[in-house]
């Protein structure tokens, strides 16, 4: 068998068709207990999780969704591959106004209780946590990690994260927006040296940004081609036409909330209007 080329490497693993990943993740995939790596499948606690300790495969402090063998991996083979991708972005709405309202310490409390959250949730939905930046979590879910059932698992993770943060409710804990897309997107290791990181670049990712943007407290917005690939049911779901700050052409969107029929929330962002007539 000729050798793999490091991209040809890349979209074999990142679609879940690469042999040796699909070895791993079946022999660490018998051990106990999540949560696990989301390339190779090695438990982090548990029985399973002290061994991975003791050879090395513990987690990583670069990035804890990942164990240190594959983080080395990802290091030893830079690049990636085009793939289809599910990305969520969830924000926190009013950030700005909630931190004037209390101590320092307190809003940073609430923030990393945010993010402990979102990290809960998408990890429940094989989804990767790309970074936490601010006051908004990023996630991507992958073919290779989620399943070819990656859009429908990002919008449950985002119904979920609703849940979690009281925003199936009239009192949220937090007030959150969600936007969430799919499409093509360069996804692997990015950057140089000691800069580089697992992440996703592209298109897909600065639209599902955008949604973001302009969902309301309690709303996420979904793209009509994550709503296709997800097959969403939309009974009774309000549609919008979204301007998105840099795009030229409007973009399809359906609103939903924690439960299947979204409830009206607050207006969007003044950067999303709807397009003139």
């Amino acid at each position: 068998m000729a050798k793999l080329t490091v991209e040809e490497m890349w979209r074999q693993m990142l679609t879940g068709s690469y042999p040796r990943l699909h070895g791993m993740r079946r022999m660490w995939g018998a051990l106990p207990s999540p949560p696990r790596c989301k390339l190779c499948n090695a438990p982090f606690r548990g029985p399973g999780g002290l061994l991975m300790r003791v050879i090395r495969y513990g987690p990583s402090p670069l990035n804890r969704r990942l164990c240190k063998w594959c983080t080395r991996a990802v290091h030893k083979h830079p690049g990636g591959a085009e793939i289809d991708v599910s990305v969520l972005f969830a924000d926190v709405r009013g950030s700005t106004a909630i931190a004037e309202r209390m101590p320092t310490d307190e809003y940073s409390r609430l923030l990393a209780r945010f993010y402990g959250a979102a990290a809960e949730v998408i990890d429940e939905w094989d989804g990767i946590v790309d970074k936490f930046v601010g006051d908004s979590a990023v996630a991507l879910f992958i073919p290779g990690f989620a399943g070819e059932d990656h859009a429908a698992d990002a919008i449950a993770a985002a119904r979920g994260l609703l849940e979690q943060t009281g925003n199936n409710g009239p009192e949220p804990w937090i007030p959150v927006g969600v936007g969430v897309h799919t499409g093509r997107s360069f996804v692997g290791a990015v950057g140089e040296g000691d800069a580089r990181d697992f992440t996703a670049l592209g298109d897909t990712v600065n639209t599902a940004a955008r949604l973001t943007d302009c969902a309301g407290p309690g709303e996420i917005l979904i793209s009509a081609e994550a709503a296709r690939a997800g097959e969403l049911e939309t009974t009774g779901l309000e549609r919008r036409a979204l301007e998105l700050r840099g795009k030229d052409q409007t973009v399809d969107a359906w609103v939903a909330g924690a439960s299947v029929i979204a409830e009206p929330a607050a207006s969007p962002a003044d950067l999303c209007q709807p397009p003139h007539e």
